[in-house]
């Protein structure tokens, strides 16, 4: 990184140095992140915060929908007439926790959407609505953009959603969640807004037809890998480099950032890919360490299922005899503190309410491939219910064969880093401050 000059973009409260010009390309563009239900959300108060169970709950479900896509499980029966459009099967949104504000459209029209690294289809909902769920921010007007255009059957981007259908020669979208959430509508293109940088032509589904628990966002960002993604599309102007910075509380905020690197000390990993499924992001988890001691857990554990990083994903999943081992290990160094049941998916918890906070916290250590090592502070080894019951933020997958899930849990607070052509993820600390 050295003789990269720096540019420092400053959000509230804080100041983010990038390097200028990123591993391919010299323009970039960063947007605020914020957690859906914090107190700096777009939506702040005007909707129900959910209930950890119910993030729990959507958690899971997000991990299943993981697992059978990365299985090549089909959740679709023929019979279903949701077959007949060009569905692709999506990650599941779960709980949606972290938004940005983008434009669409000219003039352009604000919306804030899920950023998710494990779609790869961008959509908002549009009018006119068959079927909308609600939202905040008024439903997107194509009719009003004077740069809006349908995208014809015979486009080659209509044949990059895989088994594309047509309407009137118009490209038709269409993505299915495990949990019978769905959006549908027409694959169209339009001017995306990003910060102070425009991208002409972005395309993106148009959705007409819209069901299930997508908790008043009003669409989704792709970052994944497949063509469609928002990478994918901009490759030529930011050089397929994306880093984010995950608020480590609900009340700060971060960024996500296209075409840079994020200044200072990045620890380096493979990029992995999965030949039978490229659409997510993968990196070798090699071991684990609790207060400097290495588990003992035969690297084939790790090698076998593989292991994903996912931003949509809340709790960590890992092989049942890898997270047995960090849970064997956790709990013999957490005898100060007062073990209370369990809550969902989390099997470890403990009453801090007493506590006089003497008490020490096992340090936790992800090894990853190329001998990077991440240390997790308290924020990324715990998910606080309450004071009396906190959490180990871990769960197990049930078994050794599926697919590990890094999730958001354990990448707060660090500069995450992404570059396809140089095929690494990175991590540096201090990412939000």
């Amino acid at each position: 990184m050295e003789g990269r000059s720096e540019i420092l973009v400053k959000f509230e409260g804080f100041t983010v140095k990038f390097a200028a010009g990123g591993s391919s390309g010299r323009n970039w563009t960063s947007l605020r992140v914020v957690h859906r239900h914090g107190p700096c959300s777009p939506f702040a108060g005007q909707q129900k915060q959910l209930s950890h169970a119910k993030i729990l709950d959507l958690d899971q479900a997000r991990v299943d929908d993981i697992h059978r896509i990365v299985s090549h499980y089909k959740p679709l029966a023929t019979s279903d007439s949701a077959t007949t459009l060009p569905a692709r099967s999506g990650a599941y949104i779960g709980s949606g926790n972290y938004v940005v504000t983008v434009g669409f459209g000219t003039p352009k029209k604000d919306q804030t959407v899920i950023f998710d690294t494990g779609s790869s289809v961008s959509w908002i909902q549009c009018r006119p609505c068959v079927s909308c769920y609600e939202q905040e921010a008024p439903l997107f007007d194509p009719s009003l953009s004077s740069t809006y255009a349908n995208i014809p059957c015979a486009s080659s981007f209509c044949d990059e959603l895989g088994n594309p259908t047509c309407s009137a020669s118009n490209c038709m979208y269409g993505v299915n969640y495990l949990d019978n959430s769905s959006t549908f509508g027409f694959y169209v293109q339009d001017t995306l807004t990003l910060s102070a940088d425009s991208i002409p032509g972005f395309r993106f589904g148009c959705g007409d037809n819209n069901t299930g628990l997508f908790h008043g966002n009003d669409g989704l960002l792709g970052l994944g890998r497949d063509k469609p993604s928002i990478v994918s599309q901009t490759y030529t102007k930011y050089g397929g480099v994306f880093s984010y910075c995950l608020p480590l509380t609900s009340s700060s905020v971060g960024y996500l950032a296209f075409g840079s690197y994020p200044a200072g000390n990045l620890m380096l990993t493979p990029m992995l890919s999965n030949p039978s499924d490229p659409r997510f992001y993968y990196l070798a988890l090699t071991g684990i360490s609790v207060d400097g001691q290495l588990l003992s857990v035969p690297p084939s554990i790790f090698n076998n299922s593989g292991t994903v990083i996912d931003s949509g994903t809340v709790i960590t999943r890992l092989p049942d005899t890898a997270y047995s081992a960090l849970r064997s290990a956790f709990r013999q160094g957490m005898t100060a503190y007062k073990r209370v049941p369990g809550y969902e998916l989390l099997d470890t918890c403990y009453d801090f309410s007493g506590s006089d906070g003497k008490g020490n916290i096992p340090s936790v250590a992800l090894h990853l491939g190329g001998g990077v090592t991440i240390n997790l502070g308290k924020a990324r080894v715990l998910y606080t219910l309450s004071s009396s019951q906190t959490c180990l933020a871990f769960a197990s997958n049930g078994d050794d064969s599926s697919v590990g899930i890094l999730g958001n849990t354990q990448q707060k607070g660090f500069n995450v880093l992404y570059d396809i052509n140089k095929r690494v993820i990175g991590f540096g600390p201090g990412g939000c401050s």
